[in-house]
């Protein structure tokens, strides 16, 4: 790093200047943005970029290279002023802020070539960061570093907590935290004001190193930010006492100014303020030292090796997946939080120790951690009762908003678990990830289906999300079939078919159940193992709608946005009839079938409905 100079700090409280002019400028070009957040920022962000960071301007995909995570990511404009400082975008580019054309987003996210993930949900990126320093420290063995630019009002999330708390127990010692501790949030004061020793205290019980400082004393932040990185034991927190607005005088400090731009003369007298505009001279930008990155091409895993009959839980199924994936590309982590021994990612674990994430019991952190992990090129299984997702909802719309490829697996889903009651049940997930963009949702039946299902996900552009159950299901399908994204089954089918029943998972046996009672009383009826919820086979969907007239799903779930609303999306334009049996009250501990039969979804009322239907048909 550059030494301590006066000349040095002269250049970085120049530098935090035109970022302050910079950020003014592009927010009343826009008319809207939160220039005062930027102004309190802007001496840490000077000290970050071009003191701390080694990174070449020129090419964001450098995997040595340091990263730098926005979380208060409200704080955009003084971003994309630290990458025109930093010659990777024009100045003139900084007044097209939030415009429909320009990548200059009024939060970060990826269509700017340096964001590695959206931001502005706040309490988000302490996790996303973490996620891409364990992949330096564990994976990649490099020594590149993370920065990470929170603000003191997101610090009253859960989430952030989560984060520091793995952080400490992985020694992340190539984490760095930055705390803008400005005292005002949106629409008061803070919670802890100015009490940095509040911050200092939380962040050292998770085992972090902490530093408090001035944020608008240069000198103390770059010292701060060399010991930080100097640091060989634990994450680093500084903790940066900062005025909102710094700079100018009639917004400094002040409520009411949160999210609001200058007027073109408030932007004058604040310009004047800060001392004029001096003239753009390109800072001095440490760059990364260049070393071998390990890579090796991924391989066919092997394939499953089932027999027809036997019974083997989809939850099992999968961890034997992860194992052969895990084999065949060393791209592929797992996480799991604290249910490793029950989604039986346990087995990844222990054939591959080094590329497996405990995440204990905080589930939006541990998605945040995949997030991560996958910025830098991994392929992150996520895992956890279905159930707890809902946990990490927004952390998983937000890594759709970031397009970042990461894989979900909710185990114990449906009422089918049994008697461990409804708090564990997952019966609202596929609503849920249905509602994802770009989400693909699957639902294994059988052993081989689910295997198959985990290395088409592996394979799979965007994220997914991959339902298995509880109780074991017989093998139902040959090991060298193949389950496409976006595909079906027709496993019942005839030229007299009156109806079809749609299902996947435990009701897909239900549905068998119904085909063979319903046989025997000479009614014929089509069954679809509908695999793939989204994208789903529309065209099987279709032509069974027009050969029988009638669809009928089955859901181990609730009625709203599952796979029945699925299915109606996929066939109502064509005209053709569809009812929907699922989970159709709140659920009780119970055994399994016994709860499968009270909550509508069992094969005597597939068999009633069926029955239902033929008799009004007659009429």
């Amino acid at each position: 790093m550059a030494p301590l100079d006066s000349q040095t700090i002269a250049r970085l409280e120049s530098i935090a200047k035109q970022l302050r002019v910079d950020s003014l400028k592009a927010t009343t070009a826009a008319g809207s943005g939160h220039p005062t957040t930027c102004l309190s920022a802007a001496d840490l962000v000077a000290g970050i970029f071009f003191h701390a960071m080694r990174f070449d301007p020129k090419n964001p995909k450098d995997p040595n290279a340091d990263r730098f995570v926005l979380s208060k990511g409200h704080a955009a404009p003084i971003l994309w002023a630290a990458w025109a400082e930093a010659g990777f975008i024009s100045r003139e580019e900084l007044v097209n802020l939030r415009k429909i054309d320009s990548p200059l987003e009024g939060h970060p996210t990826p269509r700017m070539p340096w964001v590695d993930v959206a931001t502005g949900s706040l309490g988000q990126g302490l996790s996303v960061g973490l996620g891409q320093a364990l992949n330096f420290k564990n994976l990649d063995k490099n020594d590149a570093k993370v920065f990470v630019l929170l603000g003191d009002g997101e610090c009253a999330e859960g989430a952030v907590w989560e984060a520091a708390s793995l952080a400490g127990h992985y020694k992340a010692n190539n984490l760095i935290a930055l705390i803008d501790v400005n005292a005002l949030g949106q629409s008061q004061g803070t919670m802890y004001n100015y009490h940095l020793e509040n911050y200092s205290k939380k962040f050292e019980a998770s085992g972090w190193r902490t530093i408090e400082i001035d944020g608008h004393h240069m000198k103390e932040v770059l010292q701060a930010l060399d010991a930080a990185c100097a640091e060989k034991e634990k994450p680093v927190a500084i903790i940066a006492k900062t005025v909102k607005g710094k700079g100018v005088s009639f917004c400094e400090g002040k409520e009411g100014w949160h999210g609001k731009a200058l007027s073109q003369a408030d932007l004058e007298k604040a310009i004047a303020e800060l001392g004029g505009v001096e003239p753009y001279s390109p800072p001095a930008i440490r760059k990364p030292a260049a070393s071998a990155v390990a890579s090796s091409s991924p391989k066919e895993p092997e394939p499953p090796h089932y027999k027809i009959g036997d019974p083997v839980a989809t939850r099992a199924a999968y961890g034997e997946a992860l194992v052969k994936l895990g084999a065949a590309d060393s791209r592929v982590v797992a996480l799991d939080g604290d249910t490793k021994n029950s989604t039986y990612s346990e087995k990844f674990m222990k054939a591959y120790p080094n590329r497996f994430f405990e995440c204990f019991i905080a589930e939006q952190n541990m998605v945040g951690v995949a997030l991560g992990l996958a910025t830098r090129g991994k392929i992150p299984f996520v895992s956890t009762f279905g159930a707890f997702f809902a946990r990490a909802y927004d952390q998983i719309r937000m890594a759709a908003i970031s397009q970042k490829p990461i894989k979900l697996c909710g185990s114990h889903a449906g009422v089918s678990i049994g008697e461990d009651g409804p708090s564990q049940m997952a019966l609202e997930d596929l609503a849920m990830m249905r509602a994802i963009p770009h989400m693909a949702v699957l639902y294994p039946s059988d052993a081989v289906c689910c295997e198959k299902l985990v290395f088409e996900a592996a394979q799979y552009p965007g994220m997914v999300f991959i339902r298995t159950a509880r109780p074991a299901t017989p093998v139902i399908y040959r090991n060298e079939e193949n389950f496409p994204i976006g595909g079906s089954k027709v496993l019942k089918s005839s030229g007299k078919d009156q109806v079809t029943l749609v299902a996947a998972g435990i009701t897909l046996f239900e549905a068998l159940k119904a085909h063979d009672i319903l046989a025997k009383e000479g009614i014929a009826v089509r069954v679809i193992d509908l695999y793939s919820v989204k994208p789903v086979d529309q065209e099987t969907l279709v032509k069974a709608g027009k050969e029988t007239g009638h669809l009928i799903t089955i859901e181990d779930h609730y009625p709203e946005g599952g796979l029945g609303d699925a299915v109606l999306g996929a066939v109502s334009e064509f005209g053709i009839k569809v009812s929907k049996l699922a989970v159709n009250q709140i659920p009780r501990s119970g055994k399994p079938q016994e709860l499968i039969d009270l909550c509508g979804v069992s094969a005597k009322s597939i068999v009633e409905k069926v029955r239902s239907l033929m008799c009004h048909s007659e009429r």
